[in-house]
Protein backbone atom coordinates (compact mmCIF):
# COMPACT_ATOMS: atom_id res chain seq x y z
CA UNK A 1 0.00 0.00 0.00
CA UNK A 2 1.33 3.54 -0.95
CA UNK A 3 0.15 6.16 1.44
CA UNK A 4 0.27 9.77 0.89
CA UNK A 5 0.32 11.93 3.92
CA UNK A 6 2.79 13.07 6.35
CA UNK A 7 2.78 15.10 9.58
CA UNK A 8 4.85 16.89 11.37
CA UNK A 9 6.55 13.85 13.10
CA UNK A 10 7.21 12.23 10.34
CA UNK A 11 9.31 15.76 8.65
CA UNK A 12 11.11 15.71 11.46
CA UNK A 13 12.48 11.96 11.35
CA UNK A 14 13.37 13.06 6.98
CA UNK A 15 14.98 16.06 8.10
CA UNK A 16 16.88 14.23 10.55
CA UNK A 17 17.74 11.69 7.52
CA UNK A 18 18.91 14.13 5.28
CA UNK A 19 21.32 15.72 8.18
CA UNK A 20 22.74 12.62 8.35
CA UNK A 21 23.20 11.78 4.41
CA UNK A 22 25.28 15.05 4.33
CA UNK A 23 27.63 13.20 7.16
CA UNK A 24 28.46 11.49 3.40
CA UNK A 25 29.11 13.95 1.17
CA UNK A 26 33.00 14.09 1.26
CA UNK A 27 33.21 10.34 0.81
CA UNK A 28 30.59 8.15 -0.74
CA UNK A 29 30.96 8.93 -4.57
CA UNK A 30 30.00 7.94 -6.99
CA UNK A 31 27.00 6.60 -5.13
CA UNK A 32 24.75 8.97 -3.37
CA UNK A 33 24.40 10.90 -0.17
CA UNK A 34 21.84 8.58 2.11
CA UNK A 35 20.52 8.92 5.26
CA UNK A 36 17.96 6.04 7.30
CA UNK A 37 16.52 6.98 10.76
CA UNK A 38 14.22 4.31 11.99
CA UNK A 39 11.67 4.99 14.50
CA UNK A 40 9.69 2.34 16.64
CA UNK A 41 5.86 2.32 17.27
CA UNK A 42 6.10 4.83 20.51
CA UNK A 43 7.89 7.43 18.03
CA UNK A 44 11.33 6.62 19.71
CA UNK A 45 14.54 6.56 17.64
CA UNK A 46 16.01 2.95 17.66
CA UNK A 47 18.58 3.46 15.16
CA UNK A 48 20.01 5.71 12.11
CA UNK A 49 23.17 5.40 10.12
CA UNK A 50 24.25 7.23 6.77
CA UNK A 51 25.83 5.63 3.89
CA UNK A 52 29.87 6.24 4.71
CA UNK A 53 31.57 5.16 1.51
CA UNK A 54 31.06 3.72 -1.67
CA UNK A 55 31.40 -0.89 -1.42
CA UNK A 56 30.38 -0.62 1.65
CA UNK A 57 27.08 -0.87 3.83
CA UNK A 58 24.22 1.47 2.38
CA UNK A 59 22.34 3.82 5.20
CA UNK A 60 19.52 1.67 6.11
CA UNK A 61 21.69 -1.57 6.90
CA UNK A 62 23.89 0.92 9.64
CA UNK A 63 20.58 2.21 10.83
CA UNK A 64 19.05 -1.77 10.80
CA UNK A 65 22.60 -3.01 12.84
CA UNK A 66 22.02 -0.47 15.45
CA UNK A 67 18.27 -1.02 16.42
CA UNK A 68 18.45 -4.89 16.55
CA UNK A 69 15.34 -7.08 16.95
CA UNK A 70 14.03 -3.23 18.04
CA UNK A 71 13.37 -2.75 14.07
CA UNK A 72 10.61 -5.68 14.11
CA UNK A 73 7.34 -3.49 13.33
CA UNK A 74 9.42 0.24 12.97
CA UNK A 75 8.79 2.92 10.18
CA UNK A 76 12.05 3.39 8.41
CA UNK A 77 12.39 7.16 7.34
CA UNK A 78 15.04 7.40 4.42
CA UNK A 79 16.36 9.83 1.73
CA UNK A 80 16.43 8.10 -0.80
CA UNK A 81 14.63 4.66 -1.70
CA UNK A 82 15.95 1.58 -0.83
CA UNK A 83 17.95 -0.50 -3.41
CA UNK A 84 16.35 -3.81 -4.97
CA UNK A 85 19.52 -5.05 -6.88
CA UNK A 86 22.24 -7.08 -5.87
CA UNK A 87 25.85 -4.57 -5.95
CA UNK A 88 28.58 -4.89 -4.62
CA UNK A 89 26.15 -4.97 -1.61
CA UNK A 90 22.99 -6.86 -0.88
CA UNK A 91 19.53 -5.14 -1.47
CA UNK A 92 18.83 -2.96 1.30
CA UNK A 93 14.84 -3.87 0.49
CA UNK A 94 15.48 -7.44 1.49
CA UNK A 95 17.09 -6.32 4.08
CA UNK A 96 14.24 -4.17 5.42
CA UNK A 97 11.58 -6.95 4.83
CA UNK A 98 14.36 -9.32 6.55
CA UNK A 99 13.92 -7.30 9.70
CA UNK A 100 10.24 -6.86 9.68
CA UNK A 101 9.72 -2.80 9.49
CA UNK A 102 6.32 -1.88 8.90
CA UNK A 103 6.40 1.46 7.14
CA UNK A 104 8.91 2.85 4.87
CA UNK A 105 9.00 6.85 3.42
CA UNK A 106 11.43 7.36 1.12
CA UNK A 107 12.22 11.09 0.14
CA UNK A 108 12.18 10.19 -3.63
CA UNK A 109 12.34 7.26 -5.90
CA UNK A 110 15.83 6.33 -6.95
CA UNK A 111 16.73 7.55 -10.40
CA UNK A 112 18.80 4.85 -11.23
CA UNK A 113 17.19 2.40 -13.60
CA UNK A 114 18.23 -0.49 -11.64
CA UNK A 115 16.36 0.88 -8.75
CA UNK A 116 13.73 3.55 -10.47
CA UNK A 117 10.72 1.95 -8.17
CA UNK A 118 11.47 -1.73 -8.03
CA UNK A 119 12.41 -1.02 -4.37
CA UNK A 120 9.46 0.64 -3.03
CA UNK A 121 7.51 -2.32 -5.08
CA UNK A 122 9.32 -4.88 -2.96
CA UNK A 123 8.59 -3.65 0.16
CA UNK A 124 4.72 -2.97 -1.03
CA UNK A 125 4.47 -6.95 -2.02
CA UNK A 126 5.75 -8.02 0.71
CA UNK A 127 2.82 -5.91 3.06
CA UNK A 128 5.00 -2.73 4.02
CA UNK A 129 3.26 0.62 3.99
CA UNK A 130 5.16 2.61 1.92
CA UNK A 131 5.16 6.55 0.74
CA UNK A 132 7.77 8.69 -0.75
CA UNK A 133 7.89 12.69 -1.71
CA UNK A 134 8.54 14.26 1.78
CA UNK A 135 11.29 16.53 1.38
CA UNK A 136 12.09 15.75 -1.69
CA UNK A 137 13.74 18.85 -2.84
CA UNK A 138 16.09 18.60 -0.05
CA UNK A 139 16.91 15.22 -1.33
CA UNK A 140 17.15 16.02 -4.87
CA UNK A 141 19.05 18.70 -4.00
CA UNK A 142 22.03 16.59 -1.87
CA UNK A 143 22.74 14.49 -4.69
CA UNK A 144 21.82 16.88 -8.27
CA UNK A 145 25.13 14.98 -9.32
CA UNK A 146 23.92 11.49 -8.95
CA UNK A 147 20.17 12.11 -10.34
CA UNK A 148 22.37 14.64 -13.30
CA UNK A 149 24.30 11.58 -14.09
CA UNK A 150 21.35 8.99 -14.34
CA UNK A 151 18.88 10.99 -16.16
CA UNK A 152 21.52 12.51 -19.37
CA UNK A 153 24.63 10.65 -18.58
CA UNK A 154 26.45 13.90 -17.63
CA UNK A 155 27.69 14.91 -14.27
CA UNK A 156 26.22 18.53 -12.46
CA UNK A 157 28.78 20.91 -13.74
CA UNK A 158 29.64 23.87 -11.23
CA UNK A 159 32.08 27.00 -12.62
CA UNK A 160 33.73 28.50 -9.78
CA UNK A 161 35.06 31.92 -10.33
CA UNK A 162 36.97 34.80 -8.36
CA UNK A 163 36.22 38.49 -8.91
CA UNK A 164 36.90 42.05 -7.75
CA UNK A 165 34.21 44.12 -7.19
CA UNK A 166 34.36 45.24 -10.88
CA UNK A 167 34.76 41.84 -12.07
CA UNK A 168 37.92 41.67 -12.68
CA UNK A 169 39.83 37.82 -12.45
CA UNK A 170 43.51 38.92 -12.57
CA UNK A 171 45.46 41.81 -13.69
CA UNK A 172 46.74 42.59 -16.73
CA UNK A 173 50.15 40.77 -15.93
CA UNK A 174 48.02 37.93 -15.17
CA UNK A 175 48.32 38.06 -11.50
CA UNK A 176 46.07 36.87 -9.61
CA UNK A 177 46.94 35.84 -5.93
CA UNK A 178 44.75 36.42 -4.04
CA UNK A 179 41.77 38.11 -4.99
CA UNK A 180 39.95 36.83 -2.04
CA UNK A 181 40.53 36.43 1.05
CA UNK A 182 41.53 32.96 3.18
CA UNK A 183 37.96 32.19 4.69
CA UNK A 184 36.63 32.17 0.70
CA UNK A 185 39.79 29.50 -0.42
CA UNK A 186 38.79 27.73 2.54
CA UNK A 187 35.38 27.29 0.97
CA UNK A 188 36.74 26.66 -2.18
CA UNK A 189 38.43 23.50 -0.78
CA UNK A 190 35.60 22.22 0.81
CA UNK A 191 33.92 22.00 -2.55
CA UNK A 192 36.46 20.74 -4.12
CA UNK A 193 36.46 17.48 -1.64
CA UNK A 194 32.74 17.51 -2.33
CA UNK A 195 33.67 16.64 -6.14
CA UNK A 196 34.35 14.07 -7.92
CA UNK A 197 36.21 16.21 -10.26
CA UNK A 198 37.93 18.82 -10.80
CA UNK A 199 38.50 20.40 -14.44
CA UNK A 200 40.70 23.22 -15.50
CA UNK A 201 42.20 24.13 -19.17
CA UNK A 202 45.78 24.26 -20.23
CA UNK A 203 45.78 27.57 -20.16
CA UNK A 204 45.70 28.16 -16.29
CA UNK A 205 47.26 25.06 -15.34
CA UNK A 206 50.72 26.68 -17.67
CA UNK A 207 50.04 30.26 -16.00
CA UNK A 208 48.79 28.92 -12.86
CA UNK A 209 50.73 25.94 -11.95
CA UNK A 210 48.46 25.02 -9.38
CA UNK A 211 47.95 21.73 -7.62
CA UNK A 212 44.39 21.00 -8.60
CA UNK A 213 43.88 19.25 -4.77
CA UNK A 214 42.25 19.30 -1.86
CA UNK A 215 44.57 20.44 1.29
CA UNK A 216 43.41 18.95 4.02
CA UNK A 217 44.66 21.39 6.37
CA UNK A 218 42.91 24.07 4.34
CA UNK A 219 39.78 22.70 4.71
CA UNK A 220 39.28 23.68 8.32
CA UNK A 221 36.86 20.23 9.43
CA UNK A 222 37.14 18.50 12.66
CA UNK A 223 37.87 14.82 12.79
CA UNK A 224 34.52 13.91 13.01
CA UNK A 225 33.41 15.35 10.12
CA UNK A 226 36.32 14.05 7.63
CA UNK A 227 39.02 12.18 8.89
CA UNK A 228 42.59 13.07 7.09
CA UNK A 229 42.99 9.35 6.34
CA UNK A 230 39.49 8.95 4.38
CA UNK A 231 39.99 12.34 2.24
CA UNK A 232 39.53 11.42 -1.03
CA UNK A 233 40.88 13.10 -3.68
CA UNK A 234 38.74 14.24 -6.84
CA UNK A 235 39.87 13.07 -10.06
CA UNK A 236 42.08 16.08 -12.34
CA UNK A 237 40.57 16.54 -15.59
CA UNK A 238 42.58 19.17 -18.02
CA UNK A 239 41.85 19.59 -21.12
CA UNK A 240 44.90 20.26 -23.53
CA UNK A 241 43.76 20.19 -27.21
CA UNK A 242 47.42 21.53 -28.41
CA UNK A 243 49.81 19.11 -25.94
CA UNK A 244 50.94 22.08 -24.36
CA UNK A 245 51.44 20.46 -21.02
CA UNK A 246 54.78 19.21 -19.96
CA UNK A 247 55.16 16.58 -17.08
CA UNK A 248 57.03 18.84 -14.67
CA UNK A 249 53.86 20.59 -13.98
CA UNK A 250 53.09 20.40 -9.70
CA UNK A 251 49.65 18.97 -11.16
CA UNK A 252 50.85 16.13 -13.02
CA UNK A 253 53.49 15.01 -10.34
CA UNK A 254 51.43 13.96 -7.69
CA UNK A 255 50.08 10.07 -7.15
CA UNK A 256 46.06 11.07 -7.24
CA UNK A 257 45.08 10.25 -10.96
CA UNK A 258 44.46 12.67 -13.72
CA UNK A 259 43.25 12.45 -17.39
CA UNK A 260 44.18 14.99 -19.99
CA UNK A 261 42.03 15.09 -22.43
CA UNK A 262 43.29 15.92 -26.02
CA UNK A 263 42.32 15.25 -29.74
CA UNK A 264 45.71 13.09 -30.03
CA UNK A 265 48.18 11.44 -27.28
CA UNK A 266 50.68 13.23 -25.85
CA UNK A 267 53.86 11.81 -26.31
CA UNK A 268 55.39 13.09 -22.85
CA UNK A 269 56.40 10.45 -19.99
CA UNK A 270 53.96 11.07 -17.63
CA UNK A 271 53.76 9.50 -14.33
CA UNK A 272 51.22 6.00 -14.49
CA UNK A 273 48.75 7.84 -12.54
CA UNK A 274 48.29 10.04 -15.39
CA UNK A 275 46.04 8.80 -18.58
CA UNK A 276 44.95 10.59 -21.30
CA UNK A 277 41.32 10.36 -23.53
CA UNK A 278 40.64 11.74 -27.13
CA UNK A 279 38.14 13.97 -27.53
CA UNK A 280 36.75 14.66 -30.98
CA UNK A 281 37.33 17.98 -32.23
CA UNK A 282 34.75 21.02 -32.65
CA UNK A 283 35.79 23.79 -35.16
CA UNK A 284 39.20 24.87 -33.42
CA UNK A 285 38.73 23.02 -29.46
CA UNK A 286 37.25 19.99 -28.23
CA UNK A 287 33.86 19.08 -28.36
CA UNK A 288 33.06 19.84 -24.86
CA UNK A 289 29.55 18.01 -25.00
CA UNK A 290 31.83 15.00 -25.76
CA UNK A 291 33.76 15.59 -22.47
CA UNK A 292 31.09 15.70 -20.11
CA UNK A 293 29.63 12.65 -22.14
CA UNK A 294 32.84 10.70 -21.33
CA UNK A 295 33.21 12.37 -17.84
CA UNK A 296 29.78 10.65 -17.17
CA UNK A 297 30.49 7.45 -18.38
CA UNK A 298 33.56 7.23 -15.86
CA UNK A 299 30.73 7.95 -12.56
CA UNK A 300 32.02 11.23 -12.17
CA UNK A 301 28.64 13.23 -10.47
CA UNK A 302 30.24 16.83 -9.90
CA UNK A 303 32.43 18.14 -11.81
CA UNK A 304 34.23 21.52 -10.18
CA UNK A 305 35.21 23.79 -13.04
CA UNK A 306 38.14 26.26 -12.42
CA UNK A 307 39.20 27.92 -15.33
CA UNK A 308 39.75 30.84 -16.89
CA UNK A 309 37.83 33.18 -18.87
CA UNK A 310 37.98 31.34 -22.39
CA UNK A 311 37.66 28.03 -21.44
CA UNK A 312 34.82 29.44 -18.75
CA UNK A 313 33.12 31.27 -21.80
CA UNK A 314 33.22 28.37 -24.15
CA UNK A 315 31.47 26.08 -21.03
CA UNK A 316 28.85 29.15 -21.31
CA UNK A 317 28.10 29.64 -24.90
CA UNK A 318 27.93 25.71 -25.02
CA UNK A 319 25.04 25.81 -22.49
CA UNK A 320 26.96 23.25 -20.30
CA UNK A 321 27.17 25.14 -16.96
CA UNK A 322 24.66 24.05 -14.37
CA UNK A 323 26.22 26.33 -11.26
CA UNK A 324 28.27 29.50 -11.50
CA UNK A 325 29.56 30.13 -7.69
CA UNK A 326 31.14 33.58 -7.77
CA UNK A 327 33.48 34.63 -4.90
CA UNK A 328 33.98 38.73 -5.09
CA UNK A 329 36.38 40.15 -3.02
CA UNK A 330 35.82 43.92 -2.37
CA UNK A 331 38.53 45.08 -4.53
CA UNK A 332 38.74 47.23 -7.70
CA UNK A 333 41.34 46.33 -10.23
CA UNK A 334 40.35 48.80 -13.22
CA UNK A 335 39.32 48.04 -16.58
CA UNK A 336 42.98 46.74 -18.23
CA UNK A 337 42.30 43.68 -15.47
CA UNK A 338 41.08 40.35 -16.78
CA UNK A 339 37.37 39.53 -17.65
CA UNK A 340 35.10 36.28 -15.94
CA UNK A 341 33.68 35.27 -19.58
CA UNK A 342 35.81 35.76 -22.96
CA UNK A 343 32.12 35.07 -25.18
CA UNK A 344 31.08 36.30 -28.80
CA UNK A 345 30.10 39.84 -28.84
CA UNK A 346 26.23 39.80 -27.97
CA UNK A 347 24.41 42.99 -30.12
CA UNK A 348 21.16 43.65 -28.49
CA UNK A 349 20.20 42.52 -24.55
CA UNK A 350 17.87 39.96 -25.17
CA UNK A 351 20.74 37.50 -25.86
CA UNK A 352 22.42 38.35 -22.29
CA UNK A 353 22.58 35.20 -20.12
CA UNK A 354 19.99 35.30 -17.38
CA UNK A 355 20.58 33.89 -14.03
CA UNK A 356 19.02 32.83 -10.91
CA UNK A 357 20.39 33.79 -7.49
CA UNK A 358 19.90 30.22 -5.24
CA UNK A 359 22.27 31.64 -2.19
CA UNK A 360 24.03 34.67 -1.47
CA UNK A 361 26.63 35.18 1.62
CA UNK A 362 29.05 36.99 2.74
CA UNK A 363 32.59 34.52 3.69
CA UNK A 364 35.32 37.25 5.73
CA UNK A 365 35.61 40.41 3.38
CA UNK A 366 33.83 38.30 0.69
CA UNK A 367 30.59 37.58 -1.26
CA UNK A 368 29.76 34.33 -2.43
CA UNK A 369 27.03 34.65 -5.23
CA UNK A 370 25.36 31.15 -6.47
CA UNK A 371 23.42 31.21 -9.77
CA UNK A 372 21.90 28.96 -12.37
CA UNK A 373 21.70 29.48 -15.68
CA UNK A 374 18.56 30.17 -17.37
CA UNK A 375 19.32 28.67 -20.95
CA UNK A 376 16.67 29.67 -23.54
Amino acid sequence: MMLNHFNAFDARMMALAIQLAKRGQYTTSPNPNVGCVLVNPQGEIIGQGWHQKAGTPHAEIHALQQAGSKAKGATAYVTLEPCSHFGRTPPCALALIEAGVTKVVAAMVDPNPLVAGSGLAKLQEAGILTAHGLMQTQAEELNRGFIKRMQSGRPWVTVKLAASLDGKTALANGQSKWITGPLARQDVQRHRARSCAILSGSGTVLADNPSLNVRYAELGLPQSVLAEDNLRQPLKVILDGRNQLKADLICLQASSPTILINSRPNAVPFLSSVSQWQAPYDGNQLNLAAVFDYLGSQLINNVWVEAGAKLAGALLQSKLIDELILYQAPKLMGNSGQDLFAIEPLTNMQQAYSLTWTDIRQIGPDLKLTAKIAYE
